[in-house]
């Protein structure tokens, strides 16, 4: 636990290493940069990739660079014209074929998992488009013809890149017409919103002493994850920003589908629970656009909550697209407060990097 007697500020200059606080910061100029970042006068590639007609989108990706394809999914399930498969794993899924387009991210461009499942699938004929800062998916795209890069922006953490990585993924998408095109107007206004919202979750200014303090409140309590179908995304993201960046574990829960299992564990309207529900602590994230069947869900587990450790975390915008980002920037700031209270680097990931070095000494993939 973080020395109490230090300020945050304190905190955050002597902890955050690597400028996690900068690169939060400046999201929502990620994202700016990223849309503009693709069109047919720097990607001429793009205009063949246009005409065909693509059965979907197979998406390969691991930790935050896979994120990016959960967002894709969920917005093209919502209003997208084909579907959209996120493939987390070293092998090509046996019922792929070459009209499926192969949507390869990697921040460094070095992720073994996403490297291999390439590979396989250019054997057998794919179309590709990587989203990399260099490495060896970028090397690939100099190796065949019908792989294309699409080059991002290094010197930061991966898992804060996120800003760079899916605003190219939704510019391609919207290019290619799979996903519909966000006018410029309804854009432009967007980014202020979420540049209005980043600067007010800082936890450092006044105006983000809300989320500060709900930091403090997750300190000593296991932390669990619910929320609509919708938001899954944003949950997955936020648990998993969670495990790296506050070294902390959590649970996610999905409505209604939780409403069948989990909610016994929970409890709230007999004994017939976990044991451990009260100390929970639930972050519900919600929008505007849920189902009333869903909201209505929702509502009544609120309710009933078991736990007096118990928050409602609303998504602002006008579109899923603005809400999951909303949500993001929310889940950021206070993840990585929740470090800085920890006495942890929110850049610190030591196990992973253990881990490639124990894997780096047998580098074969079978």
């Amino acid at each position: 636990m973080a020395d109490e007697t230090l300020s945050i500020e304190d905190l955050s200059q002597q902890l955050d290493s690597e400028g996690m606080i900068g690169c939060t910061q400046s999201f929502v100029s990620d994202l700016e940069r990223g849309f503009s970042a693709v069109d047919e006068k720097h990607l001429p590639w793009l205009q063949q990739l246009k005409s065909n007609d693509w059965n979907g989108v197979l998406c390969f990706g691991m930790g935050g660079s896979a994120a990016g394809g959960d967002f894709l999914a969920h917005i093209a399930d919502a209003s997208g014209s084909k579907p959209f498969i996120v493939h987390r794993g070293y092998q090509l899924p046996s019922w792929w074929t070459p009209d499926w387009l192969i949507l390869a991210t990697s921040h460094s461009g070095n992720t073994e998992e996403t490297i291999a499942a390439t590979e396989s699938a250019l054997k057998q004929g794919a179309t590709v488009v990587v989203i990399a800062t260099g490495g060896v998916l970028a090397g690939l795209c100099e190796l065949h013809e019908n792989c294309h890069l699409i080059p991002s922006i290094g010197g930061q953490p991966p898992r804060t890149a996120f800003g760079h990585l899916f605003s190219r993924q939704l510019a391609l998408m919207e290019h290619l017409g799979l996903i519909p095109q966000q006018a410029y107007d309804e854009r432009e206004a967007m980014l202020v919103r979420l540049e209005y919202a980043c600067q007010a979750n800082d936890f450092r200014n006044a105006s983000g002493t809300p989320l500060l303090d709900l930091a403090m409140a997750l300190r000593e309590h296991p932390i669990a994850l619910l929320g609509p179908t919708e938001m899954q995304p944003a949950l997955v993201r936020c648990k998993n920003q969670l495990n790296e960046n506050s070294g902390r574990f959590a649970r996610i829960g999905v409505v209604p589908e939780m409403n069948h299992n989990e909610i016994v564990a929970w409890g709230g309207v007999s004994d017939d629970a976990d044991p451990a529900r009260e100390d929970q602590a639930i972050l519900i994230l919600t929008w505007d656009g849920m189902h009333p069947r869903v909201r209505r869900r929702v509502d009544w587990m609120i309710e009933h909550t078991p736990t007096d450790f118990a928050w409602r975390i609303h998504g602002e915008g006008t579109s899923l697209l603005e809400v999951l980002l909303h949500h993001c920037i929310v889940m950021d700031w206070l993840t990585i407060a929740l470090a800085l209270l920890h006495g942890k680097d929110p850049a610190a990931i030591r196990p992973i990097r253990a881990l490639k070095g124990y894997l780096a000494d047998d580098a074969s993939i079978e």
